[in-house]
């Protein structure tokens, strides 16, 4: 008998400077059936990816503090750890696809929670493979 896929074994990293976006996208994942990290910035979230080998996903914000912006974190992860999908998100900038890694996703803010749901799920699908 085969088993059962569970995403709980498998986590999103969300990195996000503003506390309640944070925590609403931890939420998002969490209602996906993911584990959930959160970073506030490029550099919290690159330590958590070196420590953390469940990291499947990177939902990541454009505009935050740092060394890096979101765009920057998604393609050092693209080339680090290549297996890691990536979503991409931003209120202000509009992020062309030549912008993104390969295979990434771009959600404009406000993000609609049923799409993210829906992409986490596709990914969890993947993962599976």
């Amino acid at each position: 008998m085969a088993q059962s896929f569970d995403p709980a074994r498998y986590a999103v990293l969300v990195v996000e400077d503003d506390a309640l976006v944070r925590a609403e996208a931890v939420d998002l994942c969490e209602e996906a059936g993911f584990t959930a990290y959160e970073a506030r910035n490029a550099d919290q979230a690159i330590r958590l990816l070196e420590r953390h080998s469940d990291i499947r996903v990177l939902f990541t914000d454009v505009e935050m503090p740092g060394t890096m912006d979101g765009l920057k974190l998604a393609r050092a992860v693209r080339d680090r750890w290549p297996p890691v999908a990536i979503i991409v998100t931003s209120g202000r900038i509009r992020v062309e696809s030549a912008d993104m890694p390969e295979n990434g996703l771009f959600f404009a803010k406000p993000y609609p929670p049923r799409g993210i749901i829906e992409a986490l799920s596709a990914i969890a699908a993947q993962i599976q493979g």
